[in-house]
């Protein structure tokens, strides 16, 4: 039985990643943006080939929850519950905060970032134990740094003391860790509303 399926549609990559026992499948597109509906079964379909399994193989299923891309999150979050109650399996979710902070070794209270656009950031913090100190938000530049602690995230960004990670080789690690703690429902979080309900009058 493969141990789980996992994918991240929140923002411009694709990543999909599935593990049965110590094999690990992983297909990691860096920019495909507004192309994850297009490309994603497909890539599901090639690391179940290249463990020789199929989705109803699978102890459970996670997708990243957000914040992110609006339409991507919906993407991965459908697919993957569609898949759920097709084989019966149960989901777990993981926040794009928990995928990159899963992964930090730290000593301190650190921030994971992530860009919103507009020159403003998602923003959460973390003691060394991943609890959370400073619950997500929507925050400038300068709110961000206000915090001054190190800064952590899987994009090119413009702050001192700033790690960039991998997402896609964040995204095994993570799902372990949130299956691990009983942890992730699968639900977007958005943090802010979307640009289309902040046009609304």
């Amino acid at each position: 039985m493969i141990d789980f399926l996992a994918v991240d549609t929140s923002s411009k990559y694709l990543t999909v990643l599935a593990k049965k026992g110590e094999r690990v499948a992983v297909r990691h597109i860096e920019d495909c943006a507004m192309r994850h509906s297009v490309i994603l079964m497909e890539n599901i379909s090639s690391v179940m080939d290249e463990l020789g399994s199929s989705p109803s193989d699978c102890r459970f299923f996670a997708a990243v929850t957000g914040p992110g891309s609006f339409t991507g999150i919906r993407i991965g979050l459908s697919t993957v519950k569609g898949m759920s109650v097709a084989s019966g399996r149960p989901c777990v979710g993981v926040t794009s905060f928990d995928l990159i902070a899963y992964n930090v070794n730290s000593s301190r209270n650190f921030g994971v970032v992530i860009d919103a656009m507009r020159g403003n950031y998602y923003f959460k913090a973390y003691d060394p134990s991943l609890n959370c100190v400073v619950e997500p938000c929507y925050l400038s530049a300068e709110q961000v740094k206000s915090y001054g602690m190190p800064l952590y995230g899987f994009e090119s960004l413009p702050f001192n003391d700033y790690t960039k990670l991998n997402a896609g080789d964040c995204l095994c690690a993570a799902v372990l860790a949130a299956e691990g703690r009983g942890e992730g429902e699968l639900h977007a979080l958005y943090v802010r509303k979307s640009q289309a309900e902040e046009g609304r009058k």
